[in-house]
């Protein structure tokens, strides 16, 4: 099989690249650099089945040759990047999904899109079930994020309803694990940074909004059953164990041996203050829930973060 991932030198990206590879597939990677980064995939190029595409998907793509899987995985995904690059996160989820899209019709491709939590913003159903419409502020600072988003899983859909398009749509819940970048401003990065580093953990708010945390290996697993399913609504990927922010800081204290304390800020605009995804769909469909236990996670992510901290 060939897959063409794009956002493919990301954090998700990469490592879904990484299992494809380690499944016989031929992957093309895409990806302009924006947030990922050409460290992610450098130990990849070595692989004779493992090409990269240097290329912004916002703009048209041809690609030679049958492509049987299209995973679009491009877009900037932390509020840290989103903010920073508003327009290109309009882009590549409105342009960029239909340019992908667009591929994957002429190509008679399976496409999987690579949609968010964030979709449900700030929820007034809690946890959070598919069915779920959202309660998002399509003009407030996040908005760029959550709309392009919603704006891509309707435009998959149109895709599937009105050219019969093998498409399939997973909404992300938070992921840590390797290859997360120190500075992009999510929570698990941002913590375990200012504790390896010795620094004050900040914690936003009074740190009562809960979180669930899913590690990229499980997130991956689910990515790849989604893929092949028989199955063309979204489904929700993530870990149903939900932990307050301020209990989380605690752990990553506890976890680093840091002496730090805990300084609280003023929390940020539309800011969710419960995120938990309902997965009773996700083991319906694909038989998958997590299986890597939060402290095990945390303690591979630490040693990823303390080898970049002392490089």
């Amino acid at each position: 099989m060939r897959t063409l991932i794009t956002g493919g030198a990301g954090f998700v990206g990469s490592h879904l690249c990484e299992r494809f590879l380690a499944d016989g597939h031929e992957v093309v990677c895409v990806d302009n650099f924006i947030t990922g980064g050409g460290g992610n995939i450098e130990h990849l190029r070595s692989n004779a089945r493992f090409s990269f595409i240097r290329h912004d998907i916002s703009h048209h793509i041809e690609i030679d040759g049958p492509v049987d899987n299209i995973l679009h995985f491009a877009s900037p995904a932390s509020p840290v990047d989103y903010l920073r690059h508003p327009i290109p996160t309009l882009k590549v989820g409105s342009l960029g999904t239909h340019n992908t899209l667009g591929l994957a019709k002429a190509k008679k491709s399976r496409y999987l899109l690579a949609s968010t939590s964030e979709v449900y913003g700030d929820p007034e159903v809690h946890p959070q079930r598919e069915e779920y419409w959202g309660n998002v502020n399509p003009i407030g600072v996040r908005g760029v994020y959550d709309e392009a988003k919603r704006f891509a899983e309707a435009m998959t859909m149109a895709y599937h309803r009105s050219h019969g398009v093998n498409t399939h749509i997973v909404r992300i819940f938070n992921t840590y694990g390797e290859r997360m970048r120190l500075d992009d401003g999510r929570v698990v990065p941002n913590l375990m940074g200012q504790a390896l580093r010795g620094e004050p953990l900040t914690v936003y708010g009074d740190g009562s909004q809960t979180r669930s945390f899913c590690y990229v290996a499980d997130l991956v697993e689910g990515i790849s059953r989604l893929l092949f399913a028989d199955f063309h609504d979204p489904v929700n990927l993530g870990n149903p164990n939900e932990v307050s922010i301020l209990d989380f800081a605690k752990e990553i204290l506890e976890l680093s041996g840091a002496n730090s304390r805990i300084e609280f800020r003023p929390l940020p605009q539309d800011d969710p203050k419960v995120r938990r995804p309902d997965i009773t769909r996700a083991k319906q469909v694909l038989g998958w829930e997590p299986k890597i236990e939060r402290r095990e996670g945390m303690r591979r992510t630490m040693e990823h973060f303390r080898n970049k901290v002392n490089a």
